[in-house]
């Protein structure tokens, strides 16, 4: 979604105008009204392309979800081996924690919806079970056969690392002065 506005389809531009929306204010106090607004559409609109506020809700979580996995792949990729593939993971997401913490909140108020909400349950889980892919095909297949990390689940390992990372990110989040934090994620890079 890098393209001019102008280019764009109406539809297009009201994701993007209720991704940085929502990013900003949070799903609860999201209107309809504002994100139609800043998209530079008439209310009727959204009703049209989304029919209602859950079901544009569903759409941003979707292009966020694939934005983040293909960028996510990307950095995967650069790497040789394990160890300096999850170092591009972890500098890719302390580049997202400062340069796009929008990402990361929209994120946590997701997970919260996804708690209530089978169907953005079913998106958030199909998220973390795709990054686990991505971590066992680009990082767990390149262990060390006497490593520990060999006799446990690369799924197991894959959920531990996003854990740990989603975690570190909402301290960030919380405590954005706290300098260190987006640092700490590098003690990852021991485990490999």
């Amino acid at each position: 979604m890098n393209q001019n506005c102008e280019t764009m389809s109406q539809k297009d531009r009201i994701l993007l105008a209720a991704y940085d929306y929502i990013s900003n204010e949070g799903y609860a106090n999201a209107s309809l009204r504002e994100i139609a607004a800043k998209a530079g559409v008439v209310l009727s609109q959204l009703n049209y392309y989304f029919k209602n506020k859950e079901g544009l809700l569903i759409e941003v979580i979707q292009l966020m979800i694939d934005k983040y996995l293909l960028e996510v792949e990307e950095r995967l990729k650069r790497g040789a081996n394990a160890k300096e593939r999850v170092s591009y993971f972890i500098k890719y997401f302390q580049e997202m924690l400062s340069e796009n913490p929008k990402l990361f909140r929209l994120l946590y108020d997701f997970s919260s919806m996804a708690l209530w909400s089978d169907v953005f349950g079913k998106q958030l889980s199909n998220l973390f079970e795709k990054l686990s892919i991505l971590v066992e095909k680009y990082i767990l297949i390149d262990i060390p056969e006497d490593s520990f990390l060999k006799n446990e689940s690369p799924n197991a390992i894959a959920r531990i690392l996003f854990g740990t990372m989603f975690g570190t990110a909402i301290q960030v989040l919380l405590d954005p002065k706290e300098e260190r934090l987006p640092e700490s994620l590098t003690a990852i890079e021991a485990i490999f």
